[in-house]
């Protein structure tokens, strides 16, 4: 015999079941870090989250958004500095959602703005320098991009906390000119503390030159010491100028005996 089927059962325990199904996914559970921005029948009504919080179906919708932070990598940007030369600029910026309702409403998809946003402020802020100001003052130039697009993005209900320059591509060429700058500088550098160091010396010279006058018999006694330093090398010649004060005081003695004598 076929089971009979009480067509006065099915019609309540579907009714049931559907409400049952109904009432479960009215429950949702948002993570600490996670917020549902809410529509009802299409118009904003509120932020809500984190924890469980229920959503009736069809007449409420909700959309999560993350509110951790966003580690984005900004594609390389070929960009032309103010001195005509062409780099290739690749940063990452780090940001995060503060306002869920604007980052929803006011900007389709605030991942992909954000990102276009930050090529495109990439190339303006680092066209307006030179290389030297590129390579030497990278701090600097992460400020200016961070602070053009922590502005830009306040209307997202985003928040951009850091921007960092991670490389600058430069081509063989630019290379091998910076590594002659690099050269001459070093040059320079050498030829001014060589002069320098003349300068200090002669000024010392000077001085002592200056002390030794004071006291005649003083240059006597740094010209023997002299001698005895010479001779310590055990050479078997040695060529020493003759002084011309000790000459003199030499033809002075041999003429004062010439008069004696006489």
């Amino acid at each position: 015999m076929e089971p009979i089927v009480n067509t006065n059962m099915l019609l309540p325990m579907a009714i049931t079941l559907f409400v049952l199904g109904v009432a479960i996914s009215m429950f949702k559970v948002l993570r600490e870090y996670e917020r549902g921005v809410i529509f009802f029948l299409g118009r904003f009504q509120k932020v809500k989250g984190p924890g469980l919080i229920i959503v009736i179906p069809v007449i409420q919708q909700m959309v999560r958004v993350d509110l951790r932070t966003v580690v984005m990598d900004v594609p390389s940007q070929d960009v032309i500095s103010r001195d005509n030369v062409s780099v290739r600029v690749n940063a990452v910026i780090y940001f995060r959602v503060i306002d869920a309702q604007k980052a929803i409403i006011n900007v389709e998809n605030f991942l992909q703005a954000t990102s276009q946003l930050a090529q495109t402020t990439l190339r303006s802020v680092l066209g307006q320098h030179e290389l030297d100001e590129m390579l030497a003052n990278r701090e600097m130039l992460n400020n200016d991009i961070q602070a053009i697009l922590d502005a830009r993005t306040d209307g997202w209900g985003i928040k951009v906390s850091n921007v960092e320059i991670k490389h600058i591509d430069l081509n063989e060429t630019m290379i091998r000119a910076i590594a002659r700058q690099a050269e001459a500088e070093r040059t320079r550098r050498a030829k001014v503390i060589h002069a320098s160091g003349e300068m200090e010396a002669s000024q010392k010279l000077v001085e002592a030159a200056n002390k030794l006058t004071t006291e005649p018999n003083a240059i006597m006694l740094r010209y023997l010491q002299t001698l005895t330093e010479i001779a310590g090398e055990k050479n078997s010649t040695i060529l020493f100028p003759m002084p011309m004060a000790l000459m003199d005081s030499l033809f002075k003695e041999v003429k004062q005996q010439s008069k004696d004598k006489n």
